[in-house]
């Protein structure tokens, strides 16, 4: 149990400490209120009023009078309805509370990161390699053997970006292998890759251009039978870039270092930058919510556990570490993270150099985002489910490093972050104005949602004015993130299906091709008619609220959250330049 570990959690802990303190000194946190709520719903008084009905003597017409129907709502609403959703209110609010605590503790320990410099040298041994400003006259045996892999499958747009950047990284020629793994079942996209793969290898590059009979596997299939070259074995090290990713000249010579001086590293990861983060409102909150993912989670993860997800790209691997942990598979969508996964458990440790970047693209339109955040979200779920047992089972890790992977990396992450905020934001608060027997309580729709806001805000200051945007487009996003783990997590039709993020390239720079495509397209490819449905199902409830009042006033937000299904569900998400 190394120091990084018991320090990552005390700070737990006291995340967890401390959130509770605030909580009941200030007297927000209440649960003494009883779950029996609304009228009692006697079931043979019910039963006598339905006989009473068809017998025609409910009332004194001898029908069946509005206030008869009024009087049955009311009953099963207070009897039935509302003692159901208030153990799901008790549930979310549980849920809520652990989901701000580990907000709060991954805060707390990047922006300790950030104040005290902490960087990977200070742990991990870095040295440059001798000669490496300029490698053409250094000593080529000071270099290991790498091998860089490109999967790719109909990237028309951004096939000459990423093979141009990797070819033309700082690195002996003779000491470096460019290996693009094609997938394409495009025939003129796949003769323009082998073209351009041609045109590098006149130029003295050692570049390989590889394809297969079928997609079996997908990505994790492509990379699997890339590894199986004797060419690709005798590599000591290899870094995976997707299609759009662009790397610095430099990037192996800042990265291979942490892996040569030390034995222990399986993994090196850098951070992604974007080129297109402030083309469109989308692509503005998608930069918020990547940010966070790596200035919090990543960051966190590595400075205390030495454990976080392989990003799937702008990696170095140890190929022995590959080797070590079986190899990529092929039995979830997220082969990345299923890779990282095994090698920790065989006691690999990773590095997270978030000073390192590497320009990659954005999904422009929200259908493209949509998919891929479906894809990560169900194989995050599914393979939460299959690995469980694994982690629990293994010996070569701490049990606190066992936690964090079980609790906060996959459980807080996978499950209940997406299924709280769903259930509580976009079901039971609307349903609550019908309501009003249901009692929510107000630290739990307004203090945490205000904490958690506070925490993204932090490491977002350029961004404040985007994060009302990012609140609304968050919210959104929660239903295809719950359905993607309920997918994941109970196998469900969609959980093995993988929809390439479409690409645009350079096209964003010149306006020769739209960020919404201008083409023909059915009602229901231009419109997105879940979002249509929850949004007329939030302006009802707000209709509703702003007629009948009651205890609650709900109605601003709820109009606000059907505004961005609505836009969303119609697409409205393109190019934006009056924020710029």
């Amino acid at each position: 149990m190394e120091a990084g570990e018991i320090g990552g959690a005390l700070l737990f802990v006291l995340a967890a400490a401390a959130a509770l303190a605030v909580a009941v000194s200030t007297g927000a946190v209440d649960f003494s209120r009883a779950l029996t709520v609304g009228g009692r719903l006697d079931f043979q008084d019910t039963i006598s009023w339905f006989i009473a009905v068809f017998d025609g003597s409910s009332s004194s017409e001898g029908g069946v009078s509005p206030a008869d129907v009024y009087e049955l709502w009311v009953r099963v609403r207070g009897g039935v309805i509302a003692p159901v959703l208030q153990v799901a209110v008790w549930a979310c609010m549980v849920m809520s509370v652990m989901l701000v605590v580990e907000a709060l503790y991954n805060c707390v320990v990047s922006l300790g990161v950030k104040v005290v410099g902490w960087r990977p040298e200070w742990r991990f041994k870095w040295e440059p390699i001798p000669g490496d400003d300029d490698e053409e006259k250094g000593t080529a045996a000071h270099y290991p053997t790498v091998l860089v892999q490109i999967p790719m499958y109909n990237e028309l747009e951004v096939y000459k970006l990423s093979i141009g950047a990797v070819c033309e990284l700082n690195w002996p020629k003779d000491r470096i292998i460019v290996q693009v793994l094609d997938d394409s079942t495009d025939p003129y996209t796949k003769n323009l890759v082998e073209l351009e793969c041609e045109n590098w290898a006149s130029k003295g590059m050692n570049i390989k251009y590889t394809t297969r009979s079928s997609r079996k596997g997908f990505k994790a299939g492509a990379l699997k039978k890339g590894m199986e070259y004797d060419y690709a074995k005798q590599c000591e090290y290899v870094t995976i870039f997707d299609a759009d990713f662009q790397p610095e000249k430099d990037f192996l010579l800042r990265t291979v270092p942490f892996l040569m001086h030390n034995p222990e590293v399986a993994l090196v990861q850098a951070r992604w930058a974007f080129v297109n983060d402030t083309e469109s409102m989308l692509t503005r909150v998608q930069k918020m919510f990547f940010d966070y993912h790596f200035k919090v989670e990543q960051e966190a993860g590595s400075a205390t556990f030495s454990f976080f997800s392989f990003n799937g790209t702008a990696g170095v691997w140890r190929t022995a570490a590959i080797k070590d942990a079986g190899g990529w598979k092929d039995r979830t969508t997220v082969e990345d993270m299923d890779l990282a996964v095994r090698a920790t458990l065989k006691g690999w440790k990773f590095i997270y150099a978030g000073d390192i970047r590497v320009k990659s693209e954005l999904p422009s339109t929200y259908k493209a985002y949509c998919r891929q955040q479906f894809r990560w979200s169900c194989g995050g779920a599914h393979l939460f489910r299959q690995v469980a047992k694994d982690i629990l089972a293994a010996k070569d890790v701490s049990i606190l490093k066992k936690f964090h992977m079980l609790y906060s990396f996959f459980f807080m992450r996978r499950v209940v972050a997406p299924t709280v905020t769903c259930i509580l934001y976009n079901i039971i608060l609307p349903i609550s104005v019908m309501i009003p027997e249901l009692f929510i309580p107000i630290w739990g729709i307004a203090y945490i949602p205000m904490v958690l806001t506070v925490v993204t805000a932090i490491r977002h200051p350029k961004n404040l004015h985007i994060l009302p945007f990012w609140i609304l487009f968050e919210n959104v996003m929660t239903i295809h993130r719950m359905r993607a783990a309920l997918a994941g997590l109970f196998e469900l039709s969609e959980f093995n299906e993988w929809v390439v993020t479409k690409k645009v390239g350079n096209n964003f720079e010149d306006n020769e091709v739209p960020l919404l495509q201008k083409t023909r397209k059915r009602l229901r490819d231009r419109v997105n008619f879940r979002e249509i449905v929850f949004a007329a199902f939030l302006f009802f409830c707000a209709s509703y609220n702003l007629v009948f009042h009651g205890k609650t006033s709900y109605y601003f937000n709820l109009y606000l959250q059907g505004l961005a299904f609505v836009f969303l569900g119609l697409n409205f998400t393109g190019t934006c330049t009056w924020c710029q």
